[in-house]
């Protein structure tokens, strides 16, 4: 077998599904291994199945697959629910033991251990650690170290006594120990280790690690799935370099605080999914009229309304992309794996300072619950740079003031963007209002200062198109004639799927578009292309849809929107299919 390894728990939610992953998944990480999971859940505190399930391999892996070695299978219902990604080399641990579990059928070549996990749970010192044991299976069967198993367990339950910890070391063994003597088999699975060393984190703290990074001292939001683990990570964080976490009433409030933070001068983000963006529609014009820096950060999941809150999709492009009443300068950033999304956060507090408008940070639901490994470099805090645009100190304010010594904040700038005094400038007192104003923030109806006002906060934009490089990442082959593009979290599974095309001799450029506005040009690649494939988790194409006006031209659309992620050979079969195919929707 190769060493790229498929694992998964499955079971009914509350059942600790979570917390085993996270817990061998940290072993496998910790043993220099790279890892990258996902998560099936329903919207539910407990009942309904729910899985957890890894992929790793000492090469990076990027992606998800449609297959599953190794399923430790806490109800029936796990087994039907895998059935397609199970091959016959696939090995299967249950707990016969149990009731529901003693008749259980495992389907075809496949090997069944039936370990006593409760059983052996209750000896080592309480049946909760039934999820331990299974982990221990779970060694024995892939050779894995049960030494690099400890170091997660440490880290999991170091804080709830030596004797916790010590009662699920020995669980782990007694599982481990269950799987040698019962079963005489030579299993195929042997997973090597390493020395490398890996940060494992999820895209929402990745988000959250680099809004600290970034010099974030302010963070207000409501709780929603699957944003709410950014304000989990910043909560006990941020407060140690002198910031605050303000859990806001509803989403209304939260933006209104992190607008306030950010007009007294604090670095400030609020962060959200669909129905949370909604609500705080209003104040996306307020923010950019009053030209206030504020990061956004839209978790997407399945819409509209209340839609599936623990699915995955990328439909709110268009609404950060249009949202809001009249026309309102934004910005709109996407990034593209989880090591992005600490990247782009700083990015994304830069160019919101810079520009003085808001940015949306949009993250989608597959980046924000997986765990992925990156070498720590990827979050290397010395190399972050610090951007706060045209900020005025004392000395500098003369120079920004009328012919009656009044400063202007929104004065009309050859590039669009306005001197910007903090609270306390001497001098400086100012207002800004969300009416239309003129130079000094007073509000104003006369016609020529309104066309002065819009045009210098567009230019703003305009000036970030020649300053700022929007350039797409780019891989596979540069001369194909074939050119795939996607943009957010499929960047990955994409990566991936050009290693399964090429093993059928099919060449394809593809282009990673972090950037949705300002985006590049890509006009010239989709005219150089013979095929043009735009790949995306929504159903009308929505990022399809903005390059075929950008570039006058139909493309060829693979579209996913049943809640799941791409998985690297679904979508190499769905980009041959399309290559393959003379349909281009209309």
């Amino acid at each position: 077998m190769p060493d790229d390894l498929n694992w998964a728990i499955g079971g009914e939610a509350g059942d600790g599904i979570d917390s085993t992953g996270k817990i061998f998944a940290q072993a496998l990480s910790r043993a220099g291994r790279h890892v990258f999971t996902s998560k099936d859940f329903a919207s539910r505190i407990r009942g309904g199945y729910t899985a957890y399930k890894i992929r790793s391999s000492t090469d990076r892996v990027e992606s998800v697959v449609d297959r599953l070695d190794i399923l430790v299978a806490l109800t029936e219902r796990t087994i039907d629910e895998n059935l397609d990604e199970l091959h016959d080399d696939s090995v299967i641990i249950y707990d016969g033991e149990r009731t529901e579990m003693e008749d259980v059928e495992i389907p075809g070549d496949m090997t069944g251990l039936s370990v006593p996990l409760q059983r052996l749970a209750e000896e080592a010192g309480g049946a909760i650690m039934q999820n331990i044991v299974a982990l221990g299976a779970a060694c024995e069967v892939t050779n894995f170290p049960i030494e690099n198993l400890d170091s997660a367990l440490e880290k999991k339950f170091g804080n709830k006594g030596e004797s916790i910890v010590s009662n699920n070391k020995e669980a782990a063994r007694k599982g481990q120990e269950f799987v040698a003597e019962e079963y005489d088999y030579e299993f195929d699975y042997d997973l090597d280790t390493t020395d490398n060393d890996y940060v494992l984190l999820n895209g929402d703290e990745a988000i959250g690690m680099g809004a600290i990074a970034a010099g974030c001292r302010f963070y207000a939001g409501y709780p929603i799935t699957p944003a709410t683990d950014v304000m989990e990570y910043l909560t006990g964080r941020i407060e140690q370099f002198g910031g605050e976490v303000v859990q806001a009433e509803d989403e209304l409030s939260a933006i209104n605080m992190a607008l306030g933070a950010a007009r007294a001068g604090a670095r400030s983000m609020t962060a959200t999914s669909g129905p949370g963006i909604d609500l705080m529609t209003e104040t996306f014009g307020l923010v950019a009229t009053s030209e206030t820096p504020l990061v956004i950060a839209d978790v997407m999941r399945s819409g509209p309304s209340t839609g599936m809150p623990t699915k995955q999709e990328q439909g709110d492009l268009n609404m950060t992309l249009y949202g809001g009443h009249g026309e309102i300068p934004r910005f709109v950033v996407a990034p593209t794996n989880v090591g992005e999304c600490f990247q782009k956060t700083v990015e994304a507090f830069n160019l919101a300072e810079k520009y003085q408008t808001p940015v949306f940070l949009l993250a989608d639901l597959s980046m924000a619950v997986t765990e992925q490994t990156f070498e720590p470099e990827v979050f290397d805090m010395d190399a972050v740079e610090i951007d706060r645009g045209k900020i005025v100190d004392d000395d500098e304010v003369e120079a920004w003031t009328d012919e009656r010594d009044r400063f202007q904040p929104h004065f009309s700038t050859a590039d669009g963007i306005s001197p910007r005094a903090l609270p306390g400038t001497e001098n400086a007192a100012h207002m800004s209002t969300g009416l239309e104003h003129n130079a000094l923030g007073r509000r104003t109806e006369d016609t020529d200062v309104r066309i002065e006002q819009v045009d210098k906060r567009n230019r703003k934009v305009e000036t970030a198109k020649e300053e700022e490089d929007w350039s797409p990442r780019e891989f596979g082959d540069p001369d194909s004639d074939n050119l795939v593009i996607s943009w957010g979290s499929n960047e990955g599974a994409m990566r991936e799927a050009l290693d399964y095309l090429d093993e059928e001799d099919i060449d394809v450029r593809f282009l990673s578009v972090p950037y949705i506005f300002p985006r590049p040009d890509l006009s010239d690649e989709i005219d150089a292309a013979d095929e043009v494939i735009v790949v995306e988790c929504n159903e009308s194409g929505q990022f399809a849809d903005v390059l075929e006006h950008d570039a006058l031209t139909r493309v060829k659309r693979v579209n996913k929107y049943n809640g799941v992620r791409f998985k690297a050979d679904e979508l190499a079969d769905e980009i041959e299919a399309a290559l393959q195919s003379e349909e281009v929707r209309a």
